[in-house]
């Protein structure tokens, strides 16, 4: 009997200790929310009727699955790796019928393909989630999340949470560049658009903090002019397009400027700026050096550099997607977003302002 009382003290001393390793590692589990377009998108678009989606093969076939997801890489994206960094698993696209219950804590991905900062950005992909919309559905979780859990502890998760944003690309070359005398290049020269932009986005980012958001890893814009889709239509000879160039080269360095506005407002360093320009420089300018044999030409597409049209079935298809820096005409490989995420992770200030993510991550797990 004296065995039998022991057996169960031992057991129920057990179950407190599991008990309290689960909800240890319940609490440290940090949500993440995404935000943005086709580069962070993992799948929102499978959902809505429009052209801007990638859930048609070979999209997806080095995905665990070896199947299309709605992911615009032959694998998995950036916020899929920040996900890996932060022990937890990817989060779901918010239309996903399978966010419910218990995965509302791991967060959720907003994004949507095709779209910018500002709403006219991708008219042409009709039915998309607009940076506002987003941020409506934003609030839409954070009421979902109350009913399951509270909402002291729902502001909890969202406030203790890491949110990535990634918007301004499209507003160039599915805005202001996507034909010649567009609307917005007849309204503004270049350096005033991207003055309006700044200034729309400061707006975003604000509305980002008022729904909770505290870490908040905004990224800028790639090199826009030396990817295959504009290599393919303005280079003659595979040089960076200087006009697309020269957009980035103006947006860049506002955006982070505004982000060091941001935080002095608000006192913290709320906000934190990824300099992906220079990260993608670093391997467009020298691919070897990374490992691929090519930053000119996607794996998967058509024409020059296989940079015209879509990636489809009848796309030429590289048969090493770790070889190249583009999957397709406009996004990167896995590999490459790897290499992206290791930036975010591990960067100097040179890329991470004010600091990387581990410094970031280190800090608020000692608080």
């Amino acid at each position: 009997m004296a065995s039998t009382s022991s057996s169960l003290i031992s057991l129920a001393t057990c179950l407190v200790i599991l008990g309290n390793l689960l909800a240890h590692s319940t609490e440290a589990a940090r949500a993440f929310f995404v935000f943005g377009d086709s580069l962070v998108d993992n799948g929102n678009n499978n959902y809505l009727a429009t052209t801007a989606r990638a859930d048609s093969p070979p999209y997806g076939i080095d995905y665990p699955t070896h199947q299309p997801t709605g992911r615009f890489s032959n694998g998995l994206n950036i916020p899929d790796i920040i996900s890996e960094h932060l022990g937890a698993e990817s989060t779901l696209p918010y239309l996903s019928p399978a966010l419910r219950g218990q995965k509302l804590l791991v967060g959720s991905n907003f994004a949507s393909a095709g779209i910018g900062i500002l709403n006219d950005t991708g008219v042409q992909f009709a039915n998309i989630i607009r940076i506002s919309q987003q941020l409506e559905y934003f609030q839409q979780y954070q009421q979902r999340l109350s009913a399951l859990v509270g909402a002291a502890e729902a502001k909890r998760v969202v406030n203790q949470a890491l949110v990535l944003i990634t918007l301004g690309g499209n507003d160039f070359v599915n805005n202001y560049y996507l034909v010649p005398f567009s609307f917005r290049s007849r309204q503004f020269s270049l350096p005033d658009y991207v003055r309006y932009l700044i200034s729309e986005y400061k707006k975003i980012l604000m509305r980002i903090y008022e729904l909770g958001g505290r870490r908040v890893l905004v990224t800028g814009t790639g090199p826009l002019g030396c990817v295959p889709a504009e290599l393919a239509q303005r280079s003659r000879d595979g040089s960076c397009d200087p006009e697309l160039q020269r957009a980035s080269a103006l947006f860049n360095p506002q955006l982070e400027k505004a982000i060091n506005q941001l935080n002095s407002k608000y006192r913290s360093n709320v906000f934190i700026a990824a300099n992906t320009g220079k990260t993608h420089a670093d391997f467009i300018s020298n691919p070897q050096a990374f490992g691929f044999i090519t930053s000119k030409r996607a794996c998967c597409g058509q024409g020059p550099y296989n940079g015209l049209g879509l990636c489809t079935v009848a796309s030429n298809l590289c048969p090493n997607r770790n070889l190249y820096a583009f999957w397709d005409p406009f996004h990167p490989s896995e590999r490459a977003n790897r290499i992206i995420v290791s930036q975010f992770m591990t960067g100097s200030t040179e890329y991470m302002n004010p600091m990387n993510l581990s410094t970031i991550l280190a800090m608020d797990e000692s608080t």
